[in-house]
């Protein structure tokens, strides 16, 4: 399945729903959706991106899963069930993450509080350092747990997944995104290295 540029364009501005359970533990928030994510549906979509590839190298997930013409019931249940929800800082589709506003980003903040308020989740994982400093107003944010929570929840701000993130490898989001699952409850705190 491929799109053309003019295909994608059509989701601009589209928005996409939360892939949220009833009993989520640990929230992934993307910066927000790509066009291929809102043509399709499904977050982290966009072939290529490492989101998938990451949680089964960390092992949140027992299984490949390819988001890349839809999310499933199946894979949307396996995430589901294990506790693992989604949703965006900013809910706009855009093709690039930075063709959002700053003013944007902090209102995006402001719903996330809602968001997390109503989920309960146990740890909100920020996909995006550089997005969190501007939305949350913390120039010096560094990767990791952060010292405060966020709405009770354990703050862990991590590695965005994207292709345009190079330095960062599977392997590398992998060990960010079970360190945050460990503390959710997720995966089993003894095999971390």
């Amino acid at each position: 399945m491929g799109f053309t540029r003019a295909e994608l364009e059509a989701y601009r501005d589209a928005e996409i729903h939360d892939l949220v359970g009833p009993r989520c533990r640990l929230l992934f928030v993307g910066i927000n959706p790509g066009l291929w994510t809102a043509a399709v549906g499904a977050h982290f979509a966009r072939p290529g991106n490492r989101f998938y590839p990451a949680l089964a190298a960390a092992g949140i997930v027992d299984r490949p899963i390819d988001a890349s013409r839809g999310m499933s019931d199946d894979d949307a249940r396996a995430l589901t069930e294990r506790g693992i929800g989604i949703t965006n800082l900013v809910r706009r589709a855009t093709a690039r993450a930075d063709e959002l506003t700053k003013d944007e980003l902090r209102a995006g903040r402001a719903e996330l509080h809602e968001t997390v308020r109503r989920i309960s989740p146990s740890v909100v994982a920020i996909l995006g350092i550089t997005a969190y400093r501007t939305a949350f107003g913390v120039r010096d944010a560094v990767l990791g747990r952060a010292a405060e929570p966020f709405e009770n929840a354990a703050l862990w701000l991590l590695p965005n997944p994207s292709g345009l993130n190079a330095h960062e490898t599977v392997a590398s989001l992998g060990h960010w995104y079970r360190a945050a699952a460990a503390d959710a409850g997720i995966v089993d705190t003894t095999t971390i290295g």
